[in-house]
């Protein structure tokens, strides 16, 4: 009875739980789904990381490749994210060419990278207008429930933590590089940037919605912070306006919400390294 009402009138639905002040899966209005975190589970990349949110699954593998930088920026690498919604993961998607929806988060995905400054391009180069590396950053969707834009970050930021890049030389007289797989060192991490997202129902604000909720909503919002509380971007993709009050509130839960993540992902990433010793 209950699903065939969900799916007929899909905002009464809601709505009646919203009178209650919580939400159809049972969580309060500002209670985020439960966050788990597997670093370094694809053995073929140079890194990885597994994120599940609730039922929202993505995996981020990096992998790293020699290259010539341009001669506009002969002293800086490459950063190449790539966000991946398969029909695998939801059956909204449909095979063939990346959908608006892929596109507009891999976007997302570069702009958190350049306006946190999580990586520095200059550290990717390895000798000024010859060679440098390029990272490619490839986020793929497994399983779609709602806030793909916080499991993409907490998946590349995890991923990029355990990136280990081979040791170059380059020979002097040849200049032909010498890559060894068996000396490694990690990427420099400038930044730890972490996304929040939100969607509102009127006044109503609801963290880390569902697929559902995110349909239904009359707005969304996605705020990026780093380790400093420092606002590193924030991302409104139209639907009704927000007001200052709000906004601040959903930056204050950003904040919060960073803690606990950094704090994973730390966690995580020393258990990782510990196992490895």
């Amino acid at each position: 009875m209950a699903a065939g009402y969900k799916t007929a009138e899909p905002m009464e639905y809601h709505q009646g739980f919203l009178k209650e002040n919580c939400r159809p899966d049972g969580r309060e209005l500002v209670e985020f789904r439960t966050t788990t975190l597997n670093i370094g589970s694809i053995s073929t990349a140079d890194g990885s990381a597994l994120v599940k949110i609730g039922n929202t699954t993505a995996i981020c593998g990096i992998k790293v490749e020699l290259a010539n930088p341009t001669v506009e920026a002969p002293h800086k690498g490459y950063i190449v994210p790539n966000v991946d919604l398969p029909p695998l993961c939801s059956s909204r998607f449909r095979p063939g060419p990346p959908g608006e929806q892929a596109q507009a988060a891999s976007q997302f995905v570069a702009d958190v990278i350049e306006s946190s400054g999580v990586i520095q391009t200059e550290d990717l180069c390895i000798e000024k207008g010859k060679l440098c590396w390029v990272v490619y950053c490839d986020i793929m969707c497994l399983d779609y429930d709602g806030n793909l834009l916080d499991a993409s970050i907490i998946a590349l930021l995890a991923a990029l933590k355990n990136t280990q890049l081979p040791e170059v030389t380059i020979n002097a007289e040849t200049c032909a590089p010498t890559v060894n797989f068996e000396k490694r060192s990690g990427l420099r991490i400038h930044r730890h940037p972490v996304s929040t997202s939100f969607c509102m129902f009127d006044d109503s604000i609801h963290v880390d919605p569902t697929i559902d909720e995110e349909v239904l909503s009359t707005a969304q919002l996605t705020v990026v912070m780093d380790e400093g509380d420092r606002l590193c971007s924030v991302h409104k993709p139209g639907g009704k306006s927000l007001s200052a009050e709000k906004l601040q509130e959903c930056i204050s839960r950003a904040m919060a919400r960073h803690r606990v993540i950094h704090k994973l992902i730390d966690k995580v990433a020393q258990s990782v390294k510990a196992a490895h010793a």
